[in-house]
This record gives structure tokens, C-alpha cells and sequence, in this order.
């Protein structure tokens, strides 16, 4: 029998992050991934500015930024008329509080590859066609069993596997919740003729409904959306009668059925869900593969004090905090559906989401901050970056001339503000440096 500190069954968006967390902490991981390669799609494509901190802090956020691009503008095509509508949201320029305030696109399967990388560096790998049979649990850990014939012992079990989650439905918890639309809805990537790449086009009245194509960065592909019976089963067919544009290729397509579900426990003794595997979203407001990342950026630090001794107690604030996050995310996903508008704003960023009533957050709060807040980027008195001085597995004690000690938690939260001195925070290292309060 194999044994391991943590198995991660799935390797999305979620259990990338989770491994990389894990991994840079030293914890000892295994990553097992049913397909047998990696992602191909662009299903996820926006990346909000909360996960690109995220990705600043796991290295990565360089190769994000190259990889992608700022979302282009929307045109509009009415029959013979094509107009130049406006975008998905204002761009902003970037602030000492906020370094990247616009929602960035990048596609997944490029998301994903980035992150696998990584892992790779920090000593990972993704298990390919490895899938989680079966197992069970009690206080002592997991026992669980591949595809393969493998047994597997694990302290821990995280099911970051989808909506169509294995170990979701091993522990009976169901995605509560509702379809929000009649009808499936189909996304592809496909290689055009002749499309302008510089916009992204959308059909809104066609006698299928609306069609999207959206051009994907540093790739020959569009993003095409539409309703799934309105495409049959020729896409080529349907996007040149609507378009007068031929397809050259589909690289790759899905069907989905828009619905906000979500289960009611994150955990159950030893394991844990994340990512879709808790969650499912539509794509309006681009919050799933977001919220997905920031469950296991979330779980990965405290499964890691807990391995090095800290309190079980821990990993009860995983559900306290994320449940009504996803909750939250849900709702607005839910709007955004249904009101049908390609606008976005400040609601959809994820910057100004919070753990105020977590159990982990006191003090008091002081000059526009609260313990449980996304700690703000600052210049500190040596002219460093706080995000530089924070980026890595321990807290942050920033002492600030006149004020009160702010104890940012590994994940970029607040945990304290108040005249406290903390030496470590939940068993692992802080690292103290000095500066003032960033203006909100």
C-alpha cells in the first residue's frame, strides 16, 4: 500500500492549486487526473484580479500575463449592420492597493498547463488516467483505491473532480440547487476564415438565439457559445449561415446546462470537496474556475498546519469560510444569467469577498481595513512591495509607524489588526516588515 500525507483526486484548476500549495510547504502530495491528458479546451477563460494575486503568489503570474490578454471589445452584428459595442467592463490602471484590476483572459487548457509547470518545479506530477474508484474514511485517515488496482492510504482526501464528483457522491451530498436555463448550451474552440480577430462578435438575434465567437490569445482559435440545439449536430453548418464565415477546424467542444448548485458541507472528517466538485456555476461573470482556485488556496495552508501539528479545529474554518462565499458567487452568477448583460464591474473581481465572521479574524478594524479583508498591496519603508514581502507559505506582520500591527494570514487575509506581536501564526513562521496602511 502507498501512503501519502494528501490525495487530490483531480487535477482542474482547483487541484493544481491545492498541490502547489501543498507541495511548496513540503507536504507530501498525490495528484490523480481520470482523463488520460491534460485539458485541451478554453472553458474557463477569465481569470478575475483576486486569482491573479493568487497567481502572483504562486509564481506564476508572469507566465499568466503572457499567455493571455485583456478581453477585446464586443461588435455587435444586426443583420447587415455590425457595430462596436464597448467591453465586458472599464479597464482600470493598476494602484499601490491594487496591482491588477482587470478581469485578464487567458484559456484554461494554457491556465492549467501553467500550473501543472509548477508543480513540476516544486517536485509534483499530475497522475494521468488515474481515477478514484473507491474508498473509505474514519479519524485515522483514508483508504482508497485507484483505478488501477492501487491502494492508497492518505492522512487526507480532497475531491476537486468536478461537478460529476466520485467523492461527493461517496459521501452522499448533493448539488442543491436549480437549472436556470431550458436549454443546454455549447462551447467550442474553433479555427475561423476570415474573422476579424480584434473583436469579440456576437449574433444576438439569430432565429437560434444569440452566438458568440470570441478570439483566444496567442491562438489561431474563437471561443464559440450558442444553445446547444440550436447548433444540432453540424457547428460548421450553423456558424456559416449565421456568420458567412467558414470553420476550418473545432479544436475542441462541450455541452452544459446552466444551473447554480452547491452542496451544504465542504467537510466530512478526513474529506474535503472544492472546486466544482462543490460548486457549479454558469459561465456569466467568469466566477467558477475563480472560486475554484480559491477553495484550494484557501484549504492548502491550513491542511498544511495541521500536518505539521497545529489544531484539527483548522480545517473547520475551510467550510465556515468558503460555504457562504460560493453561496454568494452563486447568487451573482445566478443574476448575471438570467439579466442576460455582457457588462461587468467591481461585483464580479472577487476583491472585496471576506472572511469578517471567521472565527480567524480579531481584532479591530483601523484606517479602512477589518480583520477578515483581502489585505491591499503597499510600498513599505524600504520601498519593497508588501505582495513581494508576502509572496510564499507564511504570514506577514506588517508594523506600521503609528498604527497597529496587521498580521496577513498566508493567504493574503487579514487575521489581526490590534498591538499584538505574533511571532508565528498557527505553527508556521511570519515575517515581519514595516510600512504604513495602504488608503482604501
Amino acid at each position: 500500500m502507498y501512503e501519502t500525507t494528501v490525495l487530490i483526486a483531480g487535477a482542474g484548476p482547483a487541484g493544481l492549486t491545492l498541490a502547489i500549495e501543498l507541495a511548496r510547504r513540503g507536504v507530501p502530495v498525490r495528484l490523480i487526473e481520470v482523463a488520460e491528458a491534460p485539458f485541451a479546451g478554453s472553458r474557463g477563460k477569465g481569470i478575475q484580479p483576486r486569482t491573479l494575486e493568487i497567481f502572483d503568489d504562486l509564481g506564476v503570474v508572469d507566465e499568466i500575463l503572457a499567455s493571455g490578454a485583456p478581453y477585446p471589445k464586443l461588435r455587435v452584428h444586426l443583420g447587415r449592420l455590425s457595430l462596436q459595442w464597448g467591453s465586458l467592463s472599464e479597464a482600470k490602471q493598476p494602484t499601490q492597493s491594487v496591482p491588477y484590476p482587470n478581469l485578464w483572459m487567458a484559456p484554461q487548457a494554457r491556465t492549467e498547463a501553467i500550473l501543472r509547470e509548477r508543480l513540476r518545479s516544486l517536485g509534483g506530477e499530475v497522475e494521468f488516467g488515474k481515477a478514484l474508484a473507491s474508498f473509505t474514511h474514519n479519524e485515522h485517515g483514508v483508504e482508497a483505491t485507484l483505478s488501477t488496482g492501487e491502494t492508497v492510504h492518505a492522512d487526507f482526501l480532497v475531491g476537486c473532480d468536478g461537478g460529476r464528483s466520485t467523492v461527493r457522491k461517496a459521501l452522499n451530498l448533493r448539488l442543491e440547487g436549480e437549472s436556470i436555463d431550458e436549454s443546454q448550451m455549447l462551447v467550442a474552440d474553433l479555427e475561423m476564415e476570415g474573422l476579424d480577430r480584434r473583436d469579440w462578435h456576437v449574433w444576438p438575434f439569430t432565429k437560434d438565439g444569440a452566438i458568440g465567437l470570441c478570439p483566444l490569445p496567442n491562438t489561431s482559435l474563437f471561443q464559440f457559445t450558442s444553445k446547444a440545439d440550436a447548433v444540432a449536430s453540424n457547428i460548421e453548418d450553423t456558424v456559416y449561415r449565421v456568420t458567412g464565415h467558414r470553420v476550418r477546424r473545432v479544436a475542441w467542444s462541450s455541452t452544459y446546462q446552466p444551473a447554480v448548485r452547491m452542496v451544504d458541507r465542504y467537510r466530512v472528517g478526513r474529506v474535503f470537496l472544492a472546486g466544482d466538485a462543490a460548486h457549479v456555476h454558469p459561465p456569466a461573470g467568469g466566477q467558477g474556475l475563480n472560486t475554484a482556485v480559491q477553495d484550494a488556496y484557501n484549504l492548502g495552508w491550513k491542511l498544511a498546519a495541521v500536518v505539521t501539528g497545529g489544531a484539527d479545529s483548522l480545517l473547520d474554518t475551510y467550510e465556515a469560510e468558503r460555504l457562504p462565499v460560493a453561496a454568494a458567487v452563486l447568487g451573482l452568477s445566478k443574476r448575471l444569467h438570467r439579466a442576460r448583460s455582457m457588462k461587468r464591474g467591481d461585483a464580479t473581481n472577487q476583491l472585496a469577498l471576506h472572511y469578517r465572521d471567521s472565527p480567524l479574524s480579531t481584532g479591530t478594524p483601523s484606517g479602512g481595513l477589518h480583520p477578515g479583508d483581502r489585505m491591499p498591496d503597499a510600498r513599505l519603508d524600504d520601498g519593497g512591495r508588501l505582495f513581494d514581502c508576502m509572496r510564499g507559505p507564511h504570514a506577514t506582520e506588517l508594523v506600521t509607524p503609528d498604527g497597529p500591527r496587521i498580521l496577513i494570514r498566508p493567504d493574503g487575509y487579514i487575521a489581526h489588526i490590534g498591538s499584538t506581536h505574533f511571532s508565528e501564526y498557527r505553527g508556521g513562521p511570519v515575517h515581519r516588515v514595516s510600512g504604513r496602511v495602504p488608503q482604501r
